[in-house]
């Protein structure tokens, strides 16, 4: 099987296509409310799925990174009115030390092509 890296960079790529699977590496936004962020993040998700070739309905899994677990329900409600309601993934939510000390939220995703 071929691999198909989308977005390469010197450090990663924005996405990589192994089989009938894509892996996005994390998504990240710019603004100053987790609710900015998120909807930045979530676009990046659907246009790298784009050019991968699938859409959020495809989506298997994703986890999210959250700065401060007390903007949880912030993050969810970008969440609740972005994903597919018929097709929701497996989702992992947690706090964790991001990149830099602007991003609030980040997102992974797992999706199938097909």
């Amino acid at each position: 099987m071929t691999v198909r890296r989308i977005k390469p960079g010197p450090l990663m790529s924005g996405a990589v296509v192994h089989g009938n699977t894509v892996y996005l590496s994390g998504q990240t936004g710019e603004g100053a409310d987790v609710t900015t962020q998120a909807k930045e993040c979530l676009a990046k998700v659907d246009a790298l799925l784009a050019e991968a070739g699938t859409d959020k309905s495809k989506i298997l899994q994703t986890l999210v990174y959250l700065k401060d677990m007390g903007n949880f329900a912030e993050m969810n409600a970008v969440w609740k009115d972005w994903v597919d309601p018929a097709n929701t993934p497996a989702r992992a939510t947690s706090q964790a030390e991001l990149a830099a000390p602007h991003i609030l939220v980040e997102f992974t995703v797992i999706a199938a092509l097909d």
